[in-house]
């Protein structure tokens, strides 16, 4: 399945970070509407995909809707870096905060999907275990150096996919051993292994069994996680929280706790279908 680069690029991120820091944030927040133009009229492939997305949700995609689309994207990839450098002005509500703290706290498996103010989320210090992000992200190179390259300090750790399955499965481990937070993508397999159908807005659809696997077989809960862009440095949390039946086999187990996940993001992608940014054929057929 192919997957596009995220858009963007490094110095474009590095200039909104410099006028962040120079002008402030309310100043970049409404810099991106013409910025936003200029990737508007330059990604013509993302524009073909989002309408296959737009078409399967059943909603009329035109050039406002593939704007917003794009503009929303800019807001949460800017927040990906700017709750890194001042994450108190980031705001994180819940319509109830106790349960999944709780969770958090004494270790989990937490899956997001590409979604809204994901990353924003993980950055800004409102969860306070240590999290640790299994991702083989599509990014651009310059992007990725500079994210290394802001220096804060951070409870966020990256378990990255390419140091391989074995490197991968000791740090999840050790992670869990520890009652630390382990974060996995939910719409997005690093491996064939790791893919399994589901139907998702009436067409088959891969999706990542793999936390899920790990859930069953570690015995910890399931956080699922979607982090709502509602106003400039304003996000909601909705969540779910999903325990693995161990009296069944792990296969029925999996699937039903997988078709749990799939479930709620349709939901919530119907709710908000322009902060959905898997920008590529989410269903093209291998």
């Amino acid at each position: 399945m192919g997957k596009s680069k995220q858009r963007g690029s490094g110095w474009s991120i590095r200039l909104a970070l410099f006028l962040h820091r120079v002008l402030g944030y309310k100043f970049l927040y409404y810099l991106l509407y013409p910025i936003t133009f200029f990737y508007f009229l330059l990604a013509p492939n993302v524009k073909k995909v989002l309408k296959v997305y737009y078409a399967n949700l059943g909603m009329t995609f035109s050039n406002r809707v593939y704007y917003e689309h794009l503009r929303l994207f800019a807001i949460c990839m800017v927040d990906r870096f700017a709750s890194k450098i001042n994450p108190e002005a980031y705001t994180f509500d819940y319509a109830e905060l106790e349960n999944p703290k709780e969770i958090l706290e004494s270790g989990c498996i937490l899956v997001y999907s590409h979604f809204g103010g994901w990353a924003a989320s993980s950055n800004s210090g409102h969860i306070e275990n240590k999290i640790n992000i299994v991702m083989q992200e599509a990014m651009l190179e310059g992007i990725q150096d500079l994210e290394k390259n802001i220096k804060v300090k951070s409870q966020v750790n990256v378990i990255d996919l390419n140091e391989g399955a074995i490197s991968v499965s000791v740090q999840i481990a050790n992670a869990l051993m520890n009652d630390e937070v382990v974060t996995v993508m939910g719409d997005r397999a690093a491996n064939v292994k790791s893919e399994s159908e589901m139907m998702f807005l009436n067409h088959k659809a891969s999706f990542n069994k793999n936390p899920f696997q790990i859930a069953y077989k570690t015995s910890k809960p399931v956080l699922v996680y979607f982090i709502i862009l509602t106003g400039i440095q304003s996000y909601k949390v909705e969540y779910i929280k999903i325990i693995m039946d161990k009296e069944k086999s792990e296969a029925l187990a999996v699937s039903e706790a997988l078709e749990k996940y799939v479930n709620k993001l349709e939901e919530v992608v119907k709710m908000y279908p322009n902060q959905w940014f898997n920008f590529y054929d989410f269903w093209e057929k291998k």
